[in-house]
């Protein structure tokens, strides 16, 4: 016995053609990558933003320390130069908005205690007396977009005591 197809082979094999085509057209996955960019690029934006958000402030506050350290130094060489050791600070300092700097030279007792401003008189610890030099910077950090829960402003501080030689 001889059985036939009612439809001729060359029906068949167009139609599995155009369903292979449809089923490939389906499968196909064009444009997933642009929506997964689309939703995920606001997420890696606010992100860089906080990155750099949160370098700058760690820069500003490195320089912030930095200066006080050099306005500490200059202090070693001439301790009672209070104006020359600010200007030490705020010149190590430039690119950092309304720095401030405070200088301070006194006498203290060999281990740290018994401090004296300006050394008017000596510490009560006998012949161990060490002459000092202090530097405080300050300056106020804005943060470049309101974050929740953060406070908009932060205020930066760097203190450096170094002990002067005569």
């Amino acid at each position: 016995m001889n059985f036939r197809s009612p439809v001729p082979s060359q029906v068949l094999s167009r139609m599995r053609r155009r369903w292979i085509a449809l089923i490939a057209l389906l499968s196909q996955e064009r444009g997933a990558s642009l929506l997964e960019l689309a939703l995920a690029l606001p997420l890696l934006s606010l992100l860089l933003l906080g990155v750099i958000d949160f370098g700058r402030a760690y820069y500003f506050n490195i320089e912030v320390s930095g200066a006080a350290h050099t306005g500490a130094l200059y202090g070693t060489h001439n301790p009672t130069d209070t104006t020359g050791m600010q200007n030490a600070a705020l010149g190590d300092a430039p690119d950092v908005p309304g720095v401030t700097a405070t200088a301070t030279y006194g006498c203290e007792c060999s281990d740290g205690s018994n401090g004296v401003p300006l050394c008017a008189t000596q510490p009560s610890c006998g012949i161990n007396v060490v002459n000092y030099v202090q530097v405080t910077t300050t300056a106020t950090y804005k943060t470049l977009f309101p974050w929740p829960g953060i406070p908009s402003s932060i205020v930066l501080t760097g203190t450096a005591q170094l002990r002067a030689g005569q």
